[in-house]
């Protein structure tokens, strides 16, 4: 399993106002789906953060997002390590499968590839 991105997530009511806060640092807005905005950096544009009213289909918005090659295997991992799964591992209408995870700190990461 690879991990290809790891990307800090913001819960925030001001979605717009932080993006362009964050515009003002040379991120950029990659993705909006309404109730989350994804900035990058053109130079890298695997250096992200994400900004998000609430999660569509989660209980909870995620500390994080890291993304793997194998979700899937990820997730038996996960599942056979004895990690609590706060969001079961499912499709979604937006091009990813996911599932979330609590860490030993007690932090929610979304787990996920894109299909």
């Amino acid at each position: 399993m690879t991990v290809r991105r790891v990307v800090p997530n913001i819960q925030s009511q001001a979605v717009q106002e932080s993006r362009d806060f964050y515009g003002l640092l040379g991120l950029e807005e990659v993705m909006n789906h309404g109730w989350i905005v994804t900035l990058a950096s053109p130079a890298g544009p695997a250096a992200q953060i994400s900004v998000m009213t609430n999660d569509k289909t989660a209980p909870v918005v995620p500390d994080m997002s890291i993304e793997v090659d194998d979700v899937d295997a990820a997730y038996a991992v996960m599942r056979g390590s004895g990690a609590e799964i706060v969001h079961p591992l499912q499709d979604e209408e937006w091009g990813v499968r996911r599932f979330f995870v609590r860490d030993p700190s007690g932090r929610v990461v979304n787990v996920l590839s894109h299909r």
